[in-house]
């Protein structure tokens, strides 16, 4: 196979979701060649079947002080928010332990003000490419809604609604009289709400990140159908990405393969502890109801987006890593607490997904260059923020190749921090 003939500046992106687009867009803005490499048509992973949600108060880590109580219920519950698969429990202990160490109260406090950097350039680093593409009408800003069925619930709640405030992520408490004004087809079944109202939607994430794709194109960037098997250096410091077929050199390679980028990174020296919070959702083409921004069960885990070709309950998470096979029973669990949660729920022609979301276990991206390899570039590992995450982190990733300062700190997002 012979190397393809690349600009002298070429960058490849390899990953065609929401990050990677981002990343092929920011970096075009500089002027730069870029090639996005995939597998999948963009958007048709992880960022096909997210929540949608543009999220500002993304600053509370998923290891939160007490966590280590939950695990027994994670190991007992399958169908629990949150659920390891036995099978999986010696592979993922590493992470697990690591995961715990996380949740001490000082190291929540670091971790959540490195999560405010990213969450305070969530809609201004979308503004720009959104405005090029034309596509701001799909990103709506109209808040979103936390919903609790207890007292008990809101009261554990707390410490993470305390440590959005200390953030200074905006929240307004509701009593039950008043969450049923802002969302009238909910059950009166909840005693209290908190909305953020700082929070976007975009009404459908795959078409969005189709659509920015699309305009990459148009602008001169190139998207080409492979999976990227080897990361080879050549002897003129570049690098070639080797596909099933294909030699594809470049002056220097983005990695932003999801769930999938781990293998690639060691293929570039560098060995990282990610691994994957596996989400689902059930979409609901005709819900028969209606919500006017997301609404989140604290309860269950999961958020209810509107959407427009419908309903969307996506959330949970299943530690169970990439090679298990879907749990429809979590599915069905999401839909049967729906139901308690909007009255006459339609439920005809309802799809089931799942999806694997990168997650490291201090519930931070890395977002780098690549310690042992001084032309590649990291930007993965963000868990269920990766919409919300992924053009902050296309501008940050733009801003290191291009070299200097970058815009905000990405000290706490470093791949050395393991």
């Amino acid at each position: 196979m012979a190397a393809r003939a690349q600009s002298r500046d070429r960058t490849l992106v390899v990953g065609a979701g929401i990050v990677g687009i981002c990343c092929a867009l920011y970096l075009q803005r500089e002027g730069i060649s870029v090639t996005v490499v995939d597998p999948r048509e963009p958007g048709d992973g992880c960022s096909f079947g997210n929540a949608g949600v543009l999220s500002t108060g993304g600053v509370t880590p998923e290891a939160m002080p007490g966590i280590l109580r939950r695990v027994p219920r994670m190991l007992l519950d399958p169908l629990g928010p949150i659920a390891i698969r036995w099978s999986y429990l010696p592979r993922i202990a590493p992470w697990l332990l690591s995961y715990a160490w996380n949740s001490r109260a000082e190291k929540v406090e670091q971790i959540s003000i490195a999560l405010a950097q990213l969450s305070k350039e969530v809609i201004p680093a979308y503004e720009p490419l959104l405005g090029d593409a034309g596509l701001r009408d799909m990103v709506r800003k109209s808040g979103c809604l936390y919903v609790y069925e207890s007292e008990e619930a809101f009261r554990s709640a707390r410490p993470a609604i305390e440590l959005r405030r200390r953030r200074g992520i905006p929240a307004e408490e509701l009593p039950g009289e008043e969450i049923r004004q802002l969302e009238p087809d909910l059950a009166p079944i909840f005693p209290r709400a908190v909305f953020w109202p700082g929070f976007a939607h975009t009404l459908n994430p795959k078409r969005l990140t189709s659509a920015l794709a699309e305009h990459f194109a148009r602008r001169g960037g190139s998207i080409f159908r492979g999976e990227v098997v080897a990361l080879e250096r050549t002897g003129e410091e570049k690098l070639v990405a080797v596909t099933r077929g294909e030699r594809l050199e470049a002056a220097r390679i983005v990695v932003a393969a999801g769930a999938w980028s781990r293998p690639l990174a060691a293929m570039l020296g560098t060995r990282l502890p990610l691994d994957t919070e596996r989400g689902y959702h059930v979409m609901l083409p005709q819900p028969g109801v209606t919500l006017r921004r997301p609404v989140l069960s604290s309860e269950g885990g999961f958020v209810m987006t509107p959407m427009e070709h419908g309903l969307r309950l996506a959330g949970t998470v299943e530690l169970g890593g990439l090679k298990a096979p879907p749990d429809p029973k979590r599915a069905d669990a999401i839909l049967k607490r729906a139901r308690r949660m909007l009255p006459g729920l339609g439920e005809a022609g309802s799809e089931t997904w799942m999806g694997f979301r990168p997650s490291f276990p201090d519930s931070l991206p890395v977002i780098d260059r690549a310690p042992h390899q001084r032309n590649a570039y990291f930007a993965f590992g963000h868990g269920h923020r990766g919409l919300s995450f992924a053009a902050i982190t296309g501008k940050l990733i733009a801003e290191l190749v291009r070299g200097g300062k970058t815009s905000i700190d990405v000290a706490p997002y470093r791949a050395a921090r393991f």
